[in-house]
């Protein structure tokens, strides 16, 4: 009993701060109460019955969920490299790993189109060599989604190696399994909730990514024209329409990050 009495008092809070933590909920909250009260309810399922916003959603859930496979076969490694290995030059490349998290979408999007397309130093290539075209694709679509979506995945993952005990995996390997053995056996069981989280919050950034989407793949509908560019498009002439899939994005959106709280992140009520 003194011990809970204890950490109440060190969970006490002082009025101030509880007054403006309570202003950040209502300020986060009230744009999506906004949205709520101004959605169309009466038509919320002939909408999302309509043809363009079921290609879009089709479009979405494909592309996003290919991103986050790339993120994870290209993120691990990467990720164990950062965590386990020194070399020079590793600190500019975690920031450059990390630079799609603060850098404008927008300028992600030109920075693949200059690079991958026709007349990029990889995109000339491929379109002469291969005949691939990846701007305007739902090839390309994947490929900006992917560039703003990995580094979520490589963060999560890597802090998660580094937290772990290396001698674990030193252990098994000193009893005869070979580096790529310890790596399947021992170390990515050990990872496994991060790997998950890592995953899923890739995906969910994935899922709603815009501006790279939209200025290296377009918004052609049926082809590129993923959900997010799907409300931008319909805002200016079904407005209704637009809050509907704002709506959706927002429910599924939400849902993935409670549940990844709460089994994933350590999420739950405080101790006593």
């Amino acid at each position: 009993m003194a011990t809970r009495t204890a950490r109440r008092v060190d969970n006490a809070m002082p009025w101030p701060a509880i007054a403006l933590a309570a202003l950040a909920i209502v300020f986060l909250a009230l744009p999506l109460v906004g949205l709520a009260s101004r959605a169309p309810w009466s038509t919320v399922m002939s909408t999302l019955r309509s043809a363009g916003v079921r290609e879009a959603l089709k479009l979405s859930v494909i592309c996003s969920v290919c991103a986050t496979a790339l993120s994870v076969l290209l993120g691990l490694p990467l990720a164990w490299l950062l965590a386990r290995r020194r070399f020079a030059g590793q600190s500019v490349v975690r920031a450059l790993c990390m630079l799609s998290m603060v850098l404008p979408p927008v300028v992600g999007g030109v920075a693949l189109l200059l690079a991958l397309g026709p007349d990029g130093p990889v995109g000339g290539w491929l379109d002469r060599w291969f005949d691939v075209h990846l701007p305007f694709t739902a090839g390309g679509v994947v490929l900006a989604q992917t560039f703003v979506a990995m580094p979520f995945f490589v963060v999560t993952v890597e802090a998660a190696l580094r937290a772990r005990d290396a001698g674990l995996d030193d252990t098994a390997r000193t009893l005869g399994a070979s580096s790529w053995y310890s790596f399947r056996r021992v170390t990515v069981p050990g990872i496994r909730s991060a790997l998950i989280a890592g995953a899923v919050l890739s995906w969910a950034r994935a899922f709603g990514e815009f501006g790279a989407t939209l200025t290296f793949a377009g918004s052609v509908p049926g082809k590129t024209q993923t959900l997010p560019l799907s409300v931008y498009s319909a805002l200016g002439t079904e407005r209704h329409q637009a809050i509907t899939v704002a709506l959706v994005m927002v429910v599924i959106s939400f849902g993935v990050l409670v549940a990844l709280r709460g089994r994933w992140l350590g999420g739950g009520d405080p101790p006593l």
